[in-house]
This record gives C-alpha cells, sequence and structure tokens, in this order.
C-alpha cells in the first residue's frame, strides 16, 4: 500500500492525560533510526517531565522562531552537546567484571559536575507536598508549517514534502548548524562525525508504505493520535479543529507546529487541613498557559463539560475518541501492519 499525498499536512496529537512517561516512543523511535556511535546523544523523541528544564537543558530559554507580531526571525542560541548531553561511558568493567560485591552501582563515568542528558530531572516537577505535581510530554520535531530551520538554511538542504514532513539532504547540508540556532524546539541534533545535522523525519518510509510512524504505533497507553489536518472526519482533525482540544506547543513562536497536545487535567490541591480545595486545579493555570496559550482554559473547561456529561450516562464523541477503544483509531490512514511488510519484501 503506498500513500500518496498532495499538499497536504500530517500531524500528531498526543493527550497528556494518557502519557505515562514510560519512553516506549522514545526507544521505538532510537532503535529505528539513531543507532550509530555518533547518534548516541541524539533522542529524536524523547518524554520530558514537566515543569522542567528538558533536553537540551533550557531549552525553553534558547530562543529561535518568530515575533508573534511582525513575523520577524527571533535570534536563537545553538545548543552544545552539554546541553543536549547523554552519550556516556559507563562503568561497565568495574560493576560487572571488577569484584566489586554489589557495593558499586552503574553509573555514567566522570566527571560528574555539570553532567546532563535525556530525562535528567525526570519525575521532580514543581510544587510542595501535599500538591507537588507533574506531567509527562513526549516531544518530536514539530514539522511545522513556518519552518524556521527551512527558512534559515544557508544550503537549502531542508525542505517541505508534499505530506508536510519537514527533512532534509545530509547530502546538501554543510553542517552550518543554523537550523539549530533557528529551531525555537530545539529538536535538531549535530553529528559531530559526520558534520551533518539531524531530526525526526516522520518516519516518512514508513508513512510512504501506509504504516504509522514508530512513536504512535508503538504507544502502549494509546496516547499518540496521527493523521491528515484537512480530513475533516478523522481523530486528528475533529481534535484540533472542531472541538480546539488539541492545542500547539508554545504558538507565540510563531513557527505554526503541527505536533498539538490535548492539555493535562489535574487533582484538586489539599488546603492545610487536607481538605479538597475543589476550586483549583494543582496544575497551576498560568503555567499551562505559558506552554499552550490563552485557548487552554477553553480546552479544559470543554474537556470538563463532556466529563461530566458521560458521568450523568450521556455520549460524548470527545471522550469516545480520546479513550481510543480501538488502538487502529489512533493511526489514521496508515493502519498497515509493518510486519506485513517485512513479511512480503
Amino acid at each position: 500500500m503506498n500513500i500518496q499525498a498532495q499538499n497536504r499536512q500530517i500531524a500528531w496529537v498526543v493527550d497528556l492525560n494518557k502519557c505515562i512517561g514510560c519512553q516506549t516512543c522514545s526507544v521505538a523511535c532510537k532503535v529505528l533510526w539513531t543507532r550509530e556511535d555518533s547518534e548516541k546523544a541524539q533522542w529524536w523523541c524523547s518524554v520530558n517531565t514537566q515543569p522542567g528544564e528538558g533536553t537540551p537543558r533550557g531549552w525553553e530559554n534558547m530562543g529561535g522562531g518568530f515575533e508573534e507580531q511582525t513575523h520577524r526571525a527571533k535570534p536563537g542560541e545553538q545548543p552544545t552537546p552539554a546541553d543536549f548531553g547523554g552519550g556516556f561511558e559507563f562503568n561497565h568493567e568495574e560493576v560487572f567484571y571488577g569484584g566489586s560485591a554489589g557495593k558499586v552501582h552503574l553509573e555514567p563515568q566522570a566527571p560528574r559536575e555539570g553532567r546532563w542528558a535525556m530525562n535528567w530531572d525526570e519525575d521532580q516537577g514543581a510544587g510542595e507536598w501535599p500538591n507537588s505535581y507533574y506531567f509527562y510530554m513526549p516531544r518530536l520535531c514539530n514539522h511545522c508549517s513556518n519552518a524556521p530551520c527551512l527558512r534559515s538554511c544557508p544550503s537549502k538542504a531542508i525542505y517541505k514534502r508534499d505530506d508536510g514532513l519537514v527533512v532534509r539532504d545530509e547530502d546538501a547540508c554543510l553542517g552550518a548548524r543554523f537550523c539549530m540556532e533557528a529551531c525555537p524546539y530545539k529538536k535538531i541534533y549535530f553529528n559531530y562525525d559526520r558534520h551533518v545535522a539531524q531530526h525526526c523525519i516522520g518516519c516518512f518510509p514508513r508513512i510512504e508504505a501506509g504504516v504509522a510512524p514508530a512513536c504512535v504505533r508503538q504507544c502502549p497507553g494509546r496516547a499518540v493520535f496521527v493523521g491528515w489536518l484537512d480530513e475533516e472526519q478523522s481523530p486528528v482533525s475533529r481534535l484540533v479543529n472542531e472541538w480546539k482540544v488539541a492545542l500547539p506547543l508554545h504558538p507565540e513562536y510563531g513557527t505554526r507546529p503541527n505536533v498539538y497536545y490535548v492539555p493535562p487535567l489535574s487533582p484538586h490541591p489539599l488546603n492545610e487541613d487536607m481538605s479538597v480545595n475543589t476550586e483549583k486545579s494543582r496544575i497551576p493555570p498560568e503555567y499551562l498557559e505559558s506552554l499552550f496559550g490563552s485557548e487552554v482554559h477553553g480546552a479544559l473547561d470543554f474537556l470538563n463539560a463532556e466529563m461530566a456529561k458521560t458521568r450523568e450516562g450521556k455520549t460524548s464523541e470527545l471522550m469516545k475518541t480520546l479513550i481510543a477503544y480501538k488502538w487502529q483509531e489512533l493511526l489514521g490512514p496508515f493502519a498497515v501492519d509493518p510486519a506485513e511488510i517485512i513479511a512480503t519484501g
């Protein structure tokens, strides 16, 4: 099966209320696309704990993208290898063969100070007991409709395909790394051995064969949808365009990203006497607004209203869609079983 697309836009929707932070999407991507030694520290898909500094460390303060009002490019920083971290050498010999008798544990080799890596701040979150909070947020290339990496590339190595994926011709890449500075999401990596930049390719070889991207297909929590934005009755289109509960991350960057998020609901906080404060949410609304813009409040209100409907015994198409009773509903038009392709060649 070959999916032909002409000037359409593939989009992802991630339901943050279903993401359990298991890293299956991260590992599925890693073992498929970044297996070279020179790609050890590359995680094209990563699941961050929010609030947190994420990967690369402090990416939200590194600039890039466009001014929301003037549409001018904003200066950005280029993440350093230390910002991304990872790719460590571990003390395997000492632990497994050094006669340590269980007194030495597995850890990255020195130096210890200033170390960082993907998930270095996993599960830390924010707030104070008993009102601590955090949630997980998968991040990958947003395959933006207004991609600053494409506009900043001096060698024209980056281009947008007819299906909306943003990819690069590594043979044309000169390693200038302006794309890394321009991307406000900082999901572009540099391969120092091959002297080219690299990023998520949306699993386009799978897409062309009718197979969903690995991050979608492998998600055990049924948290990730993929499909065409212009296909009106598709889950992706309805969540984004009709119900407006799936929102872009940092819309103020002006890149028109095509990875959308259903914002996380949270339990109510507890008062000092441990009674429940039903007037507030544990995750501060202003923090969610800083991530998803002012529309997040309407999205949360609608989610809560639809949940209330189901508690009353009424039907909610939104809740049915998000629950995804049949996992194939998450795959959109890319429902081909990859095992069939392997079996038939």
